[in-house]
């Protein structure tokens, strides 16, 4: 008998490993993902940055963000969930202290004072994700959230994820965007076309 839903497994399997990495480990990798990402052209050559709040399982891109909105030479933004379109708009932040809330999800967003940025407006979307694959696909939280933000970018999309979130293959859905880069601890790959 086949599996119903292989996607829900999957996750299942992938968050249970990360759960169990130890939290040391998971500071360390998070610290090496952030310099590697500070080391990538796309990075230093994008005006405008789209960060994401991790959740406890994610890499913790958080001290990059901080550290990249005090430089004051990037337009930085987060996504905020807006109920009313059941969608992720991005929302430009200035003051982390000021306009950061726990949103929808119990995730650090924008609060309500921070204005809308367009997507066409963001040179780089920083993409978290359960899993990704060698050929760019990304196994998501399994909402589609973040899909459908991705769906509308045309620019630079950057997955960020620990080794152990590398697999081999995800089976995909017409839907699912393939990103440009995936970078971990140790390495980024650049996805041909």
């Amino acid at each position: 008998m086949s599996n119903p839903n292989p996607k829900a497994d999957l996750r299942k399997k992938i968050r249970a490993m990360l759960k169990n990495l130890p939290p040391e480990k998971r500071k360390s990798d998070s610290q090496k993902l952030c310099a590697k990402l500070k080391e990538q052209s796309f990075f230093k050559n994008a005006a405008s940055i789209l960060f994401f709040a991790p959740l406890p399982e994610e890499p913790d891109l958080w001290p990059l963000l901080e550290e990249t909105l005090a430089a004051g030479n990037k337009i930085i933004a987060k996504p905020r969930f807006d109920s009313a379109g059941k969608n992720y708009i991005a929302c430009r932040i200035r003051d982390l202290k000021k306009e950061i809330v726990t949103g929808q999800f119990g995730v650090r967003e924008p609060s309500a004072s921070c204005a809308e940025i367009s997507l066409n407006d963001l040179d780089l979307i920083l993409v978290p994700g359960v899993a990704f694959d060698l050929n760019g696909h990304r196994l998501g939280r399994g909402k589609g959230f973040y899909d459908r933000l991705l769906e509308k970018f045309r620019r630079v999309k950057a997955g960020t994820a620990f080794d152990e979130q590398i697999l081999d293959e995800i089976k995909i859905e017409s839907h699912d965007v393939r990103m440009d880069f995936i970078l971990t601890p140790t390495r980024c790959m650049k996805i041909a076309e």
